[in-house]
């Protein structure tokens, strides 16, 4: 059994939730280098060189330097875009992204071993692939269509009864141009009535059927380990969104029926995840509705509330597989 190489993560510098995972690690004694690849170019220098294969290294402007062939295992959090000196226009600055995502991006794609791979992660985010994946493996999804077609639409919604629950398909965060604090999208009950063609017109838009809810699960799925928690809602905006109302909120540990952590294990498998946050739906009879899951999940809260051990497992995802020869 060899020593585990240095855990690369790569993530913003105010990530909470990436702190509960290189505590654990620099608690265990395993070197880990954090950066945030955004950094580039103001805090970060990279280079590489093309021989039998990319040799490369990654240096921070405290002069602490990684050599990338040291990585055992890279873990890719939430980096943040990169960042520009003024002086570059905006044509500029788009360029040099660009040229660095490019750059800097294709060869930490090829380190061998990652939690999870970023090409993974962005296959993962489309919804439409992650519900489909679901159907094949056996999870019960939710009625669905994505349209720009107001009609359509009102025809759908007519078939659930009148009313459907309309989601976003990417982040369900935007931030305006004029510096306002982020807005948050939440999951919203609408109507035949509501429906504006215009605005319809303008973008897709994921459409479901209001699937009755008994409670919900959070399941964090870590190398094959689900990590289950209870969420119990106690105020209608919270019955439609558990975001939009955190404190009407309360957890539990839970257990997952096997056919149903079954299949959970083969939709991960399919998608090229070791980890992602899970949500799901237990209705009144029963039934174990899969509503999504998010390839780059927060989890930290949920182990502060229920003392399930994320951040452990996480860990030994991160190094314990570098023994195993598990590549990605």
């Amino acid at each position: 059994m060899r020593p585990p190489g240095t855990v690369l993560v790569l993530t913003q510098w105010f990530d909470p939730t990436a702190d509960l995972v290189v505590d654990e690690l620099n608690r265990r004694g395993v070197p880990v280098f954090r950066c945030d690849p955004g950094d580039l170019p103001q805090l970060l220098t990279f280079v590489a060189a093309l021989g039998d294969g990319w040799a490369g290294s990654l240096r921070l402007d405290t002069g602490r330097t990684l050599d990338l062939a040291e990585v055992g295992c890279a873990y890719y959090r939430r980096p943040a875009g990169f960042r520009y000196p003024a002086g570059l226009t905006d044509a500029d600055q788009r360029w040099a992204s660009r040229e660095s995502l490019r750059g800097l991006g294709g060869v930490l794609q090829l380190i061998p071993r990652w939690l999870n791979h970023p090409a993974a992660i962005g296959r993962a985010e489309y919804k439409p692939i992650q519900l489909d994946v679901a159907r094949r493996v056996g999870l019960d999804v939710p009625r669905t269509m994505i349209t720009n077609d107001a009609g359509r639409a009102a025809t759908f919604a007519a078939g659930l009864g009148g009313e459907m629950v309309c989601k976003s398909l990417s982040s369900s965060i935007v931030r305006d141009a004029d510096g306002q604090a982020p807005r948050i999208l939440y999951s919203t009950l609408v109507s035949v009535d509501q429906l504006d063609p215009v605005g319809i017109r303008l973008a897709a838009h994921l459409f479901q059927e209001q699937v009755p809810k008994s409670y919900e699960l959070r399941i964090t799925y870590v190398d094959g380990r689900l990590f289950t928690a209870r969420i119990d809602v106690d105020s209608d905006a919270g019955r439609t969104d558990w975001r939009a109302d955190y404190g009407c909120l309360s957890y539990s540990v839970a257990d997952l029926p096997e056919p149903v952590a079954a299949a959970i294990g083969r939709l991960m498998h399919e998608l090229g995840l070791r980890f992602g946050a899970l949500d799901l739906v237990v209705t009144p009879d029963d039934r174990y509705v899969f509503l999504e899951v998010n390839p780059n999940g927060q989890w930290g809260w949920i182990e502060d509330a229920t003392g399930l051990p994320i951040a452990a497992a996480i860990a030994d995802a991160l190094t314990i597989a570098q023994e195993r020869g598990h590549d990605d």
